[in-house]
């Protein structure tokens, strides 16, 4: 694991984070405003129909951001993947640091605009994840590593492996995300990006089990960056 220190006066490792900023605020509008939307606007309950609504929007959103970021920032869009990254040794610390500092500030800019958007009488808890009917906080932290496994080790074998299918990573990446929602949304709410849970959670105040959607995420991703990196990157490297 390195420092990197030279990325705080770099212009691309600030370019880089500018970008994580943009996506995640863009995430945050389009796949919590899409929780708040049909909950809240259009009353529906959680049915069949409408969780696979919110599992389009959160995995077509983050398959497009990928692929307009991949280039500028690797795409993160979420601290769990950075952290995956920094644990295997493919980002310094700085940039890291850097990276999570933009994905939350735009997490919250993004919660907040969809606040501003949405009559008040509609916003609920603005799309802040919390634990499904039933479910415990030991069995929502369990579902939160598995889920976040899923989602950092397709990163890893086609995003950050060299050998690894790049051109579809996005949509591999969208995909992960989009199976994870429909088995996570009843469970925990599908968080495995702890900026994605932040942002609502800040403008809402809805801090219930909020540890959960750190604690999971970070375990789950850094379990998936180590397993790739040393069963399958080391050896080929």
């Amino acid at each position: 694991m390195t420092v990197g220190t030279e990325d705080l006066s770099s212009p691309a490792a600030w370019r880089a984070s500018v970008a994580e900023f943009i996506a995640t605020l863009l995430f945050i509008f389009i796949g919590a405003g899409t929780v708040v939307v049909t909950g809240g606007l259009l009353g529906e309950p959680l049915t069949s129909a409408r969780l696979v609504a919110i599992a389009l929007a959160h995995g077509l959103a983050i398959a497009l951001l990928v692929a307009a970021t991949a280039n500028i920032s690797g795409g993160h869009v979420n601290p769990a993947v950075t952290f995956g990254a920094w644990v295997a040794g493919r980002i310094g610390l700085a940039r890291a640091a850097m990276y999570v500092v933009a994905q939350l500030l735009g997490a919250a800019l993004g919660a907040w605009l969809l606040s501003l958007v949405v009559p008040e009488a509609a916003q609920g808890n603005l799309g802040a994840h919390g634990l499904g009917q039933g479910i415990s906080a030991a069995g929502g932290l369990l579902a939160e590593i598995v889920l976040t496994f899923v989602l950092v080790f397709v990163v890893f074998a086609t995003a950050i492996d060299p050998k690894g299918p790049g051109t579809i990573a996005p949509l591999a990446i969208g995909l992960a995300i989009l199976v994870d929602h429909l088995v996570g949304v009843p469970l925990t709410g599908a968080g495995m990006n702890p900026a994605r849970s932040f942002g609502p959670a800040l403008v809402a105040g809805a801090w219930a089990n909020h540890w959960v959607y750190w604690v999971g995420p970070a375990v789950g991703g850094a379990i998936a960056a180590l397993v790739y990196r040393h069963v399958f990157l080391e050896r080929r490297e």
